[in-house]
């Protein structure tokens, strides 16, 4: 896969230079896993044995940054160059070391195998192998993350593939490599699913003549505008992850992102603080994956659902906020990454104690979608 151009940039800061995971073809990924496998023999068989920590990059919110787009309009979040220690003789995190060991031997096989696999079957495969180390997908997840900061290389260089549940329709002709063209706006209101081979996506060529991007954060609002051919009246293209964005789609949007850079990008979530989550992760990445956030950052403009348009949905339709609205709201207001206008729209969140769904404006009928981004759209008013 090409390297983004975002890439040579981070050589003007030290400190992000050190902390992103390299995209290696199968040959170094694996020449990456023995060097560190020999080394590890190497201190056992030394005269005084001892087994090493493993030093990982923290992936915790207090060592990220965020990179404000110096060169570029896009910023992403990443890493600093503070690290954590695992290690086989502290009972905390003895089992953790263990399964490092162990997630790096699978994927030696895998890429020896010349085959992919998702984290889900890599669960599988591990539960089987290893049911005292792995018992649940959390634990494979973290030590797949732990894995990539310990050689610096991605998850689809070690031969994880991403598992997508992305969508896309609209005014989009995509050529994937040996295979026919595929008009994305004939392929009815399920939309075109999002691959997820990245080197699929990567090597994928697209063609259009759309004016917009509109990512949606829910499958029912994307089926809705796709069903009523929106992108007939808007020239756009919709992209749905249907909740929280997967790695197959952020990295689609991306792509789309640098084939048609003059695009605008815009966010149609409930206005809460989960939907609120969901675009900042299309914008700025996320803290657990921040080795490989740039590449998958986009300037994402927030259209709506915001607090001017409280105005329009009725009061009844305003329901409370849940105890994990709660939870999502105090790790966002702490965080690096939120812009000013971002903060205001979550205070008034908090402050109200209400969520408002993109489903209340069918109040004005189930076509009014179409007519609410086109306002929008005219007025200017995303941020």
């Amino acid at each position: 896969m090409v390297e983004s151009s975002g890439l040579s940039s981070m050589k003007f800061f030290s400190d992000q230079y050190l902390s992103y995971a390299d995209i290696l073809p199968p040959r170094e990924a694996r020449a990456r896993i023995e060097v560190s496998v020999l080394n590890l023999l190497r201190i056992l068989n030394s005269p005084d044995p001892a087994i090493s920590d493993l030093s990982l990059i923290n992936r915790k919110r207090s060592n990220s940054c965020i990179n404000q787009g110096i060169l570029t309009d896009v910023s992403y979040v990443f890493l600093s160059t503070s690290f954590t220690k695992s290690s086989l003789t502290n009972a905390k995190t003895a089992k953790a070391f263990v399964r490092v060991w162990k997630v790096m031997e699978i994927c030696f096989q895998i890429l020896l195998q010349e085959k992919r696999v998702t984290q889900r079957e890599l669960f599988y495969k591990l539960l089987c192998d290893s049911p005292e180390y792995f018992s649940s997908q959390i634990e494979v997840n973290r030590s797949v993350q732990d894995v990539v900061a310990l050689l610096r290389c991605s998850r689809y260089s070690l031969g994880i593939m991403a598992s997508s549940r992305g969508l896309v329709a609209g005014r989009l002709f995509l050529q994937e490599p040996d295979k026919e063209a595929v008009d994305c706006l004939a392929c009815g209101s399920s939309g075109f699913a999002i691959s997820g081979d990245l080197n699929l996506l990567d090597n994928t060529i697209m063609r259009s003549d759309a004016r917009y991007i509109i990512i949606v954060e829910k499958h029912a609002i994307f089926h809705r505008l796709v069903e009523d051919r929106v992108f007939n009246h808007i020239p756009c293209v919709f992209i749905t992850a249907k909740g929280y964005p997967d790695i197959a789609t952020r990295f689609f949007l991306h792509r789309m992102s640098t084939t048609f850079p003059d695009l605008p990008i815009l966010a149609l979530v409930d206005w809460n603080p989960a939907g609120l989550a969901i675009l900042c992760t299309f914008k700025f990445g996320s803290i657990r994956m921040g080795l490989e956030a740039y590449r998958y950052a986009c300037n994402v403009k927030w259209i709506g659902l915001r607090g001017d348009d409280l105005n329009l949905i009725p009061e009844e339709s305003l329901v409370p906020q849940k105890p994990k609205d709660s939870q999502i709201a105090k790790s966002l207001m702490s965080s690096k990454t939120l812009q000013e206008n971002y903060r205001e729209e979550l205070s008034l969140m908090i402050e109200t104690g209400k969520r408002a769904e993109i489903e209340a404006l069918y109040c004005h009928g189930y076509d009014y979608l179409g007519k609410y981004i086109a306002t929008k759209i005219v007025q200017g008013k995303y941020i």
